[in-house]
């Protein structure tokens, strides 16, 4: 038997926060029909799970950089690792080993440079791996999703985003799933590139405000730059027709292929507050995202 064909992978991305990207792919992902893989690459402030309720089926931790810890049993309370750490994070304990005032590193200020550890003189500080988060495989109303938290003050999301992608990769080949659906982090950093590199195509959702209008300008760069198929929506575009427009004509100049609009439409918070996905419910904005996604599902 042949290896099943590469799954396609569609990323929704937007320039900022609160532009409906999240709200966009929860409808794709009910409008794919269990066809789809999904993957929540937003692991700093994940939300997908909010519309789609998963049930979770198997989870692992995540584990990026190293931290510094102080064994109090062999801490000689010298001081020397607090004098020497330059983000403040080696601080005097609550705890009193014998007669001695020992230290303690704050996990959420350690930057993990190991210089502590370097120069402690009783080898009392180990630098171990750190847990930084968790990936989940779970099963929804839509299909598999796979998606992951990132812990309070932890790095390397942009990692941790590539694991959630491989991961949803491997589940859309072992059960031989033509697509992967992403919901992407807001902005251009390293999140956003470890979702979109080697991504078949990426939709950018926007809004007619100036500053959806820069973000716009600053995803179709990196778009451009990483050579990623790019097509563009304007969300709630009768706000300002004016600046839609205006939107549409620069993403064009860009490069990126149109694919529609989306009204603004009260109905699409209703749904929110029932869990469900935009075309779940027959808000007017629902017929607009059916047409969006017929145009993005067959390109």
């Amino acid at each position: 038997m042949s290896d099943p064909a590469k799954p396609r992978e569609i990323v929704v991305i937007s320039g900022k926060g609160g532009t409906g990207k999240t709200s966009v792919t929860a409808s794709f992902a009910v409008l794919a029909a269990g066809r789809a893989v999904l993957a929540d690459c937003d692991v700093d402030a994940a939300d997908l799970h909010l519309v789609l309720s998963p049930r979770i089926v198997t989870r692992a931790e995540f584990k990026s950089g190293y931290g510094a810890v102080i064994r109090s049993e062999a801490c000689t309370g010298c001081g020397t690792c607090a004098e020497l750490c330059r983000f403040g994070a080696v601080r005097p304990s609550e705890r009193v080993s014998g007669a001695r005032q020992v230290y303690a590193v704050d996990p959420a200020a350690c930057e993990g440079c190991g210089v502590c550890v370097r120069f402690c003189p009783a080898g009392a500080i180990a630098f171990s791996e750190r847990v930084s988060g968790e990936w989940m495989v779970s099963e929804t109303r839509c299909g598999p999703m796979v998606h992951a938290r990132l812990h309070a003050a932890a790095e390397n999301s942009g990692k941790l985003v590539s694991v959630v992608r491989n991961e949803a990769r491997r589940v859309a080949e072992e059960r031989q799933l033509p697509l992967i659906i992403s919901d992407g982090p807001p902005g251009i950093g390293c999140p956003v590139i470890s979702s979109v590199t080697g991504a078949d195509g990426v939709l950018a959702v926007t809004e007619p405000t100036v500053s959806g209008e820069h973000d716009l300008a600053r995803v179709m760069q990196l778009t451009r730059h990483f050579g990623v198929p790019t097509f563009v929506c304007v969300n709630k575009w009768d706000l300002n027709p004016d600046a839609a427009g205006r939107i549409e004509r620069a993403a064009e100049r860009a490069g990126a292929r149109l694919v529609g609009r989306i009204r603004y439409d009260r109905g699409v918070t209703d749904a929110q507050r029932q869990a469900k996905a935009v075309v779940e419910t027959d808000t007017p904005a629902a017929a607009d995202v059916r047409s969006l996604w017929k145009k993005v599902e067959t390109d």
